[in-house]
Formats: structure tokens, sequence, C-alpha cells
């Protein structure tokens, strides 16, 4: 017999959406592409051909329509890995799980998801304006160590070999990183020919995390310098960003398949900064468009 979520566990609003995000089963396409700034799903929807529905509800905007025949829903999280915790459950409750009897679905749907957004570039070879697609995510926020399955899904090898290499093994001031890989299938599919394809650090938290210190001092003042120094079978850490992590690693749990795109708008080597990049971004958009 399939699980049954009661009530205080799956929220479902009077109109038979789903809490946070305000959306019902039926309005929800297969392939999805997430941003965090609300005001990018304009950005996004303004290629689509046809518009089926658009829901907003706090942070959380949607709109599901079409373009050159795929059926498409873009969805902004906010900032951070907390709210893709509420965003990811939340979609796949809407995939695979009955609203009206409560029960897990016998048929399992499988998302395709994509994010777009920004980062910070971590290398020379990452400047302002670089397109990268994160073959793999270190997470920071530790939200994956929350669920069943965490070990199994992660590169624990390179989990132990980062930790290392920042020397903060042993040390309990910090959430355990976790390595997850993106699907590599889609992955490789967004990122074409022409994009970056690198190691992503997902933090949880846009200033001390990522090595920015305003008034207060940070913990580890060499942490940006020994990120930027990581080397992995040949592999180096492109970019921060602060979503990546908990996208790849809760849609590898769930059975869907996600990877995260972003434009670099800051080099923290160069210390170089485009706050004008909302313009450029569009074309990443396109790309995404037409590749998922």
């Amino acid at each position: 017999m399939s699980k049954y979520f009661p009530p205080s566990e799956l929220i479902i609003n009077e109109d038979g959406s789903v809490f946070h995000l305000h959306l019902r089963p039926e309005q929800l396409a297969e392939k999805v592409i997430l941003v965090g700034d609300p005001g990018r799903v304009a950005t996004v929807a303004s290629h689509f051909d046809t518009k089926e529905c658009e829901v907003e509800s706090r942070e959380f905007r949607t709109v599901t329509g079409s373009y050159r025949g795929k059926r498409i829903t873009v969805l902004s999280t906010g900032i951070g890995c907390d709210n893709i915790d509420i965003v990811m459950n939340e979609l796949d409750a809407l995939a695979n799980i009955d609203f009206s009897t409560r029960q897990g679905k016998a048929a399992l749907r499988s998302l395709e998801i994509v994010r777009i957004g920004t980062c910070g570039g971590l290398q020379p070879h990452t400047p302002v304006g670089t397109f990268i697609c994160s073959q793999t995510s270190i997470g920071f926020d530790g939200l994956l160590n929350f669920y069943a399955g965490r070990n199994e899904a992660c590169d624990l090898s390179l989990e132990k070999a980062f930790m290392q290499h920042m020397g903060w093994t042993g040390n309990q001031c910090q959430a355990h990183p976790y390595a997850i890989d993106a699907a590599p299938i889609l992955s490789q599919r967004i990122a074409g020919d022409d994009m970056v394809y690198g190691i992503t650090i997902a933090t949880g938290g846009f200033f001390g995390p990522q090595g920015r210190e305003l008034r207060i001092p940070l913990a580890d003042p060499r942490q940006n310098e020994k990120i930027e120094s990581f080397r992995y079978q040949g592999r180096c850490i492109t970019n921060f960003e602060m979503e990546s992590s908990a996208l790849a690693g809760l849609a590898r749990l769930m059975g869907h398949r996600a990877t995260t795109t972003c434009m670099v708008i800051a080099n923290r080597r160069a210390k170089e900064a485009d706050t004008g990049y909302k313009n450029t971004i569009d074309s990443l958009i396109a790309k995404v468009l037409q590749r998922i």
C-alpha cells in the first residue's frame, strides 16, 4: 500500500494547491527552469510562445507555457538552499503524490530541472561574463545531511580530499560539506561546447561563507585561497553560488534530473564585478531554453 502523507507533513491549500508555491499538480510541466530572482521569471517567460498560467506567492513566482513545442514551467526560488528544500519537495509532491488521496503515485514522474543563476568566478579562466555549468557541487549548507541516502548519492572521496585540503577535518564549527554530481546527460546537453564545466561551491551565505569580510573577521582568512588552489582528478573549483548543491542532491534522491548553469558576474581573484549583468543574462536564458 502506498505511503499516506498527513496534513501536517504535506500542507495543501483550500484551492488544491501546494502550500508555499500555490501550484496545482496540473500546472506543473515536466521541464522546469528555476531562477532566484522573481523578476527573472518574466524575462524567461517572455520567450514563451504561449502561457497557460501565472501564479505568485511570496518570493515564488511561476509561469507555465510553451517554447517551440516544449511545455516548460519557470519558477523563482529566492536565495539559498533552504528555499531549494521547499521548492524541490513541493515540486516532487506535485509530480508524485496524489493530492486527493494523499498517497504516493504508483508511476513516478521524473522532472528535468535547470537552474539559471549568477555566480562568482574563482579562476583566471572564469572572468566576468563566463557561463558555467556545475558538473559537481560542494555544499557548505549542510542540507543534504538531513536526508537518508546522502552517502550513497555523494562523492565521498572528493569530500574527504576537500576537507583535508581545507584543514577542516575534525572541525565541528562548519556543516560537513557534501559533494554531489549534477545529472550527467542533462548537464552535458545544457553545457554544450560553449560553457565552462566545473566544480561549484554552494554556500550558506553571501558574505562570510564566500570569504567576504566586512565588519566581522572571518574564521578562516585563507579560505578562498585554499579553495582556489584545490585540485581533484585534474579538476578545480570554478565558482561560488548558493543553490546548486541542494538542487543536485535532492533531485538525485528523488529521482529527478537537475543541473545548474550560471553567469559569472564577479571574479573574486581579479576583484572585478558587473552590476549591469541583467541585460547579458538573457543570452544564457536563450541557450537553456533551446537545450532543455
